[in-house]
């Protein structure tokens, strides 16, 4: 049983909507989807990822990567080869692909290299200063005289 209903969530929360989506997402992604081209997804450094896609047989004309609505579009779309080939084994795959990548909140792509028949398409997690911690330094408070009392008038 891979179906589950996540109408109870929406009731019950307000602004996990991103989350309930991304959810179904996962969970409707059949077991069997394209894994062409194949890819990696490493960690560079604390905040920030490298996806290297195996791109062999495409030059940088057949590839184009584009970001839209917090999702990162890679495609690769092979000119026809107008030279009639006679092929005994043909093992490298040259057809058209796309792959989607969602991105999370402030994340945003710095580069893409393509070298040795590896895309490498650079990420870092960008936050904005307004949403960063920052410390609030605490004021000494003032001297003050116990033995004072503070009058006050009633008119």
């Amino acid at each position: 049983m891979r179906a589950f209903d996540l109408t109870p969530l929406y009731r019950a929360t307000v602004g996990f909507d991103q989350i309930a989506d991304l959810m179904d997402r996962a969970l409707a992604s059949d077991v069997g989807q394209n894994t062409y081209p194949p890819y990696n997804i490493e960690k560079t450094e604390e905040d920030a990822w490298r996806i290297s896609i195996a791109v062999a047989g495409f030059s940088d004309d057949d590839l184009a990567i584009e970001v839209k609505d917090r999702a990162l579009l890679i495609t690769g779309r092979k000119a026809s080869d107008e030279a009639e080939r006679n092929y005994l084994h043909r093992g490298i795959a040259t057809r058209a692909f796309e792959r989607r990548f969602h991105l999370a909140d402030h994340v945003r792509v710095t580069g893409a290299t393509h070298e040795n028949g590896m895309l490498n398409i650079d990420l870092t997690r960008e936050v904005p200063e307004a949403l960063k911690p920052r410390k609030i330094e605490i004021a000494a408070a003032g001297k003050t005289d116990a033995n004072l009392v503070e009058a006050k008038s009633v008119n």
